[in-house]
C-alpha cells in the first residue's frame, strides 16, 4: 500500500453528478487540483450501467442537462445513448477525462484534524480481472457524487416458488446481453419508472408482455420533442433557446408539483381524465391507473408520446393489478388464483439505496455512523470536516440542484482560500430532526433508517425547491453560525503531503 499522492478534491464516481463537479471546480477555482474515482470503467454513471431495453430519462434534458452546456437534440425526453454522449462530450471538451481513474473503488476515507486532510483506502483493480491493489490516496476534501443507490445490486424481494420457475428471472439493473425475448411472453413485475420505460419498448417484439403491479403507479404522457424547445433554438440559437427553454421548465415543473400537492383531489382527476383519453373505451381505468397515494407523494412516471398506452390500446401489452402468491413452473399464480404464464419474468421491482457508495467514514479514528448526522444544505454532514455530497431532487430533475451543489461548493472554497481557512465543519445544535427524504417511494422507505436526517428549519432542511434553494446555494452567504471554519497553518505543523501533478 503506498501514500504519495495528495490532490484538494477528490471527486468520487465519474457519473453527471462528478462531471458536474468537475466542471464548475475547474471553472471556478483553476488552481486547485481534484482527481476523479471511478469504480467502474467509463463515464456516465447510470447511463452507462444500465442496458436494458427503452432506458431514457424521465425528466426533460433541458433541465436534467447542464446550466452550462446546451441540449441540442430535437428530443426532450431522451435515450441512454443520447445522454451518454453528452455527457462524454462535456468530458472531452473541457478536459476532465485526463483526471478520471478507472476500477477505483473508495473502500473508506479516515479525516485526520491534526493534518486537515482524509487519508482514502481505494481498491483498484485492472478492470481484466486481476486481484485488486490497496492503494491510498489523501484530499483535503471529498466530493461524493456517486449517487443514492447500489451498482452491484438491485432490490428483489423474496419471491415464493421462484427456483421452481423453468424460465429465466431478470432483474434490469442486470441485464442479460443475450437474452433473447423475441416472440417470448413476458411479465414484468413492477409499475414505476422501470417498468413502464421497458414495457413498450419489448412489446413489439415479444408474443406479449404483462404488467403486473400490486397497485397502480401514477403514469402521464410527454411528448418526447418540446415544440417550444425546438422553435426557441432554432430562432434564438442553442444557447439562449436552451436558457429559454431551461427557465420555462424549470417554472412548469415546479408548477405541476404545486398544483398536485395544494389540489390533490384536481390533479388525480385530471391525471385520470388524461389517462382515459389515452386508452381504448371501457378500459379498466381505476382499477390499473389509480394509485391509493395522492399525486407526487411519489415520483409521477412520465411516458413520451404515450407509448406505454399505445401498446396497451393495440393489445401487445396488458396490465394485471393482483399480488403474487407464488412463482410456478410456468409462471406466476396470483392471489386472485389466475396464472400468468411466462417465459421470462423481468424484476423491476426497484433499487437498493447506498450513499457514498458504501465507504466508510472515521473522523480523526471515531467511526461516523450517517444515520446519526444530519443534512446541512443538503450538501454537508454534521460533524464531518470537508465532505461534500451531491443529492439532486426527487420532485424535479436531479441534476438542477446538483447544479446549485456545485456553485455553492466553489463559493465556500474561494470563501476558505480568501479567509485563510483549511477546514470547515457543520455542528448540529440539536432538536428535531425528520426522515431526510419526504418521499413514498418503497426504496427511500426501507432506506431510511440507514441514511442521514434533516432538520425542521434553517440550512438543516432539505429543500426540495430550486427557487427556494438557487437563492440560499446560489445568493446566499456562505457563512453560517452553524459552521465551524478552522485553520492547520500554525508555526511546527508538518508540510502536507505532495501535490499531484495531473
Amino acid at each position: 500500500m503506498t501514500h504519495t499522492e495528495h490532490v484538494d478534491v477528490l471527486i468520487i464516481g465519474a457519473g453527471i453528478s462528478g462531471i458536474g463537479a468537475a466542471y464548475y471546480l475547474q471553472r471556478e477555482l483553476p488552481g486547485r487540483s481534484y482527481a476523479i474515482l471511478e469504480a467502474r470503467g467509463a463515464t456516465g454513471g447510470t447511463w452507462d450501467l444500465f442496458r436494458y431495453p427503452g432506458i431514457r430519462s424521465d425528466s426533460d434534458l433541458h433541465t436534467f442537462g447542464y446550466e452550462f452546456k446546451p441540449w441540442r437534440d430535437e428530443h426532450a425526453i431522451a435515450t441512454a445513448d443520447k445522454i451518454l454522449a453528452y455527457l462524454r462530450e462535456t468530458v472531452s471538451e473541457n478536459g476532465i477525462d485526463r483526471h478520471i481513474r478507472f476500477h477505483h473503488k473508495v473502500l473508506g476515507a479516515a479525516w485526520d484534524s491534526a493534518r486537515a486532510s482524509w487519508t482514502v483506502d481505494i481498491e483498484r483493480t485492472d478492470g481484466d480481472g486481476a486481484d485488486p491493489e490497496l492503494v491510498q490516496i489523501s484530499a483535503s476534501w471529498l466530493f461524493c457524487g456517486g449517487g443514492y443507490y447500489r451498482y452491484d445490486q438491485g432490490y428483489t424481494p423474496q419471491f415464493e416458488g421462484a427456483d421452481r420457475f423453468t424460465g429465466r428471472i431478470v432483474h434490469p439493473q442486470h441485464w442479460p446481453e443475450d437474452l433473447d425475448y423475441a416472440g417470448k411472453k413476458v411479465v414484468v413485475i413492477g409499475s414505476g419508472a422501470t417498468a413502464v420505460t421497458l414495457i413498450p419498448a419489448m412489446a413489439g417484439t415479444a408474443a406479449h408482455v404483462t404488467m403486473l403491479q400490486r397497485s397502480p403507479t401514477y403514469v402521464m404522457p410527454v411528448p418526447a420533442k418540446d415544440k417550444f424547445a425546438n422553435t426557441a433554438k432554432r430562432l434564438l440559437g442553442d444557447e439562449r433557446g436552451y436558457a429559454l427553454t431551461r427557465r420555462k421548465n424549470i417554472l412548469k415543473q415546479r408548477g405541476v408539483y404545486t398544483f398536485c400537492q395544494r389540489y390533490p383531489k384536481a390533479a388525480r382527476a385530471l391525471i385520470r381524465w388524461i389517462n382515459a383519453a389515452k386508452l381504448p373505451d371501457g378500459y379498466p381505468v381505476d382499477e390499473h391507473f389509480s394509485p391509493r397515494y395522492n399525486p407526487w407523494d411519489q415520483r409521477l412516471c412520465a411516458v413520451p408520446d404515450g407509448d406505454l398506452f399505445a401498446v396497451l390500446g393495440a393489445g401487445s401489452a396488458s396490465v394485471v393489478t393482483d399480488r403474487i402468491a407464488t412463482f410456478t413452473e410456468k409462471g406466476i399464480l396470483l392471489e386472485s388464483g389466475r396464472e400468468l404464464e411466462a417465459d421470462i419474468i423481468v424484476t423491476a421491482t426497484g433499487l437498493n439505496i447506498q450513499l457514498f457508495g458504501g465507504m466508510s467514514l472515521t473522523v480523526d479514528g471515531e467511526p461516523v455512523d450517517l444515520a446519526e448526522t444530519v443534512a446541512y444544505k443538503g450538501i454537508m454532514l454534521s460533524g464531518v470536516p470537508n465532505f461534500a455530497f451531491a443529492f439532486g431532487y426527487t420532485n424535479s430533475s436531479w441534476t438542477l440542484k446538483v447544479g446549485l451543489l456545485c456553485e455553492h461548493f466553489c463559493r465556500l472554497l474561494k470563501h476558505m482560500d480568501d479567509n485563510g481557512f483549511d477546514t470547515v465543519r457543520p455542528e448540529f445544535a440539536g432538536g428535531q430532526t425528520r426522515p431526510l427524504l419526504d418521499f413514498g417511494a418503497g426504496y427511500v422507505q426501507r432506506s431510511l433508517d440507514e441514511i442521514p436526517r434533516q432538520g425542521v428549519d434553517g440550512p438543516w432542511q432539505m429543500t426540495m425547491n430550486y427557487t427556494v434553494d438557487a437563492q440560499t446555494l446560489r445568493n446566499g452567504p456562505v457563512e453560517d453560525s452553524a459552521l465551524r471554519f478552522g485553520s492547520r497553518r500554525t508555526a511546527g505543523d508538518p508540510d502536507p503531503a505532495p501535490q499531484l501533478v495531473l
